[in-house]
């Protein structure tokens, strides 16, 4: 955990300098407002500690104010720096074309000022955007066909919701908007696959209720992320338990003779000696192999050795990296980042973007989802 705050501070203060020094480039600044910006910055870049600390210690509505600024700023930055170095890279290809050629093509570069400014109109344009796509929840349906369901049931819908992040930013009001959604859908199954917890203070507590007012046909299941983790466990299962999940933690469940639910533990866990360590392949062994099992797991990796021995992987975690370009990240990271995907031996792998937000409440080329999943017998497929 050391190491990775180290890492953010290190990677998130580098991003925060580079504007600051823009800014700089841009305009000339008196010393007064330089240590004001500096200031400032300095603020942002602790932020996220800051609001932890300060939730944890009842702080609630300190830390949910700093929350809102804190990450709004995070998201705004990720916009201004990734125009910033599209302009950069323009720039600099004309500065080393003057060198090479030993020409002035200084009339083909954009100045400071307008440098700066592009960039800026573009983050505050683009998060303006981005506040109303993340509010924008897309019900994503998929369709499986498949003989494991028995064909007196003809069709079992599941719905995932994944990656909330419920806690200072996504609230009660944000929570009822997804449930609203769930209840249309009339679940036969609801699935969590990680991250539906965020927050520690005693709110997150009071909306377990409207969750465990859903109740599936066959029950709904959990699995850890890597945010249950850095919430506090205990917190995080209490909570789960008083929305009435059942949380498979290298566990395994049998829905009635009609499913099977297999789930496993984030490895954050391992950071706080938590991690239940069950091998997949050992999970899964020994199921029957004419009836539907289901992996939740929430990093969409695949355990090549246990493929095969399930029919389908609902994971989360990627968000579609939330804000664009960042998704060209994390799909360097995660081969499959959305969506769903054909694994070989008749296996599949469904990611979905994630149904809230963390960090910054907006969402760039990334809408937010809920999923419908639904298994159909082929003698009612159409």
């Amino acid at each position: 955990m050391i190491l990775f705050l180290i890492t953010f501070l290190l990677v998130y203060g580098g991003l925060n300098l580079y504007a600051f020094l823009k800014v700089r480039a841009a305009f000339s600044f008196g010393i007064q407002t330089t240590v004001f910006l500096a200031l400032f910055m300095v603020l942002m870049i602790l932020s996220p500690i800051i609001i932890r600390f300060a939730e944890r210690s009842g702080f609630e509505l300190f830390a949910r104010v700093l929350a809102y600024i804190g990450y709004t700023w995070m998201g705004i930055l990720v916009l201004f720096i990734a125009t910033s170095l599209v302009i950069d890279f323009y720039r600099f290809l004309f500065f080393a074309s003057g060198l090479i050629v030993k020409k002035d093509f200084s009339r083909f570069m954009i100045p400071h000022v307008y440098a700066f400014l592009i960039p800026l109109a573009v983050a505050l344009v683009g998060t303006v955007y981005g506040y109303f796509e993340a509010r924008n929840l897309r019900i994503e349906k998929v369709v499986i066909k498949t003989e494991k369901i028995p064909a007196e049931i003809r069709t079992l819908k599941i719905v995932q919701i994944s990656d909330v992040h419920l806690g200072l930013i996504m609230g009660e009001e944000r929570l009822k908007e997804i449930l609203t959604i769930v209840k249309t859908e009339d679940p036969d199954i609801l699935i969590s696959t990680g991250d539906l917890v965020d927050g520690q203070g005693d709110d997150i507590s009071i909306i377990a209720d409207f969750l465990n007012g859903i109740k599936p046909r066959y029950g709904k299941f959990a699995i850890t992320g890597n945010h249950e983790f850095y919430a506090g466990l205990t917190h995080s299962l209490q909570f789960l338990k008083e929305a009435g999940f059942f949380v498979l933690r290298g566990e395994r469940a049998s829905v009635d003779g009609i499913i099977h639910v297999a789930g496993v533990d984030d490895p954050a866990g391992r950071q706080y000696n938590l991690y239940k360590n069950i091998p997949e392949r050992e999970l899964l062994e020994g199921l029957p192999q004419n009836e539907f099992t289901l992996v939740l797991k929430h990093r969409p990796l695949v355990d090549t050795g246990s493929v095969g021995l399930f029919d389908l992987q609902l994971s989360g975690h990627v968000h579609k990296g939330q804000i664009f370009p960042l998704s060209i990240i994390t799909g360097l990271l995660y081969p499959v980042q959305e969506g769903l995907a054909h694994l070989s031996d008749n296996s599949y792998l469904y990611v979905s973007r994630g149904t809230g937000t963390w960090g910054p409440p907006i969402r760039v080329l990334a809408p937010p989802e809920v999923t419908v999943i639904e298994l159909v017998h082929p003698q009612d497929f159409k």
